[in-house]
């Protein structure tokens, strides 16, 4: 079976390993879209925070079940479905508190076990999430617009307020698209202007702000001096996180969907004459998912105009560092097994 590995960081090299078969409880799937993450670029670039090498990459995926294991139950060979990729233990605190995307013991695909950029996978029947209907394409983006999807949810943005989303790439995108689902009037930060006009023509951003532009006074100004209640950082980077709370309106609620490896602070003024209500928010779930194919299949999420890049599997050891130059273009490359 061929497989993509990043054997260390920044060299991908094509493998042949063992096909997988499907065990007791799990399905056998093949893989056939898979969406490039922005933790996979960091990771193939060194820089990744829950990450060891050699690694198969790969958990934004598009599959077709073509194995059922015994006592596997509610899926059928055929079906199309979209892999949610963070495997939980079902015992820890967070499992018990029904929130296995934080899971204590989590295993996620494509970051601490191998993943699927490779042909086939084998994994448990639960954690394939049919839905029929939609494109290789689609399936292949629903995780990464369910993880702005569980930053909205975690939020619970009020309908007529505004939320302001910083960093647009596609993580920050699909909180976008989900804030404004919810009602919220979405404002878009960004440092490029190129970015801000996409997420306005395509994600329902109904204002922009450059990063670079002193977007503290254009919010200020935006919002009659009260800012956002509703913030939210997707850029994973120190200096904005650092920054947010000051968009933050009072009573408002801070999340921070982008992480970094290293630490942060935040001005104890700042943060406590808001009375901030303050979010960490990781992953996605079932329900999440759930949220994100019903949106496609309704045709309230249009995620076709993100994909700007593709590849077979066995380009990507040739064409990965095109993707990742600067001026490139890319918001969504996808790679077809």
């Amino acid at each position: 079976m061929k497989s993509l590995v990043c054997t260390e960081p920044s060299r991908f090299k094509m493998q042949e390993i063992e096909a997988p078969i499907a065990g007791e409880g799990q399905v056998l799937v093949k893989i056939k879209s898979c969406g490039l993450c922005g933790s996979d670029i960091h990771a193939f670039r060194g820089k990744q925070l829950f990450f060891s090498y050699p690694r198969v990459f790969g958990h934004e995926l598009g599959a077709e079940v073509a194995a059922v294991g015994p006592g596997a139950e509610g899926l059928a060979v055929g079906d199309a479905v979209s892999i949610l990729p963070y495997i939980s233990c079902g015992k820890c605190i967070a499992c018990r508190k029904g929130r296995p995307n934080c899971c204590m013991n989590i295993s996620v695909l494509g970051v601490h076990e191998d993943g699927g950029m490779c042909e086939y996978l084998a994994l448990p029947a639960d954690y394939a999430v049919k839905a029929p209907g939609l494109s290789w394409d689609q399936l292949a983006l629903v995780e990464c617009m369910a993880i702005g999807a569980h930053a909205v949810n975690r939020a619970k943005p009020v309908p007529g307020e505004w939320a302001l989303v910083i960093g647009a790439g596609p993580i920050g995108l699909g909180a976008m698209a989900f804030a404004r689902l919810a009602g919220a009037k979405v404002i878009a930060m960004d440092i490029d202007q190129a970015r801000l006009d996409f997420a306005q023509k395509h994600l329902g951003a109904e204002k922009t702000l450059n990063a670079g532009k002193d977007p503290a006074t254009a919010l200020a100004k935006l919002t009659d001096g009260e800012n956002a209640p509703f913030v939210f950082d997707a850029t994973g980077s120190q200096a904005s996180m650092e920054k947010a709370i000051e968009y933050l309106s009072h009573a408002g609620r801070l999340v921070y969907i982008g992480h970094f490896p290293g630490s942060f602070s935040l001005a104890d003024g700042e943060f406590h004459k808001r009375e901030t209500t303050l979010m960490g928010s990781r992953n996605a779930t079932k329900a999440d998912f759930a949220q994100v194919i019903a949106a496609m299949a309704s045709g309230g999420l249009k995620v076709e105009p993100l994909i700007t890049h593709r590849a077979e599997l066995g380009e990507m050891p040739d064409c990965i560092e095109d993707w990742l130059s600067p001026g490139s273009g890319l918001i969504k490359g996808v790679i077809t097994i």
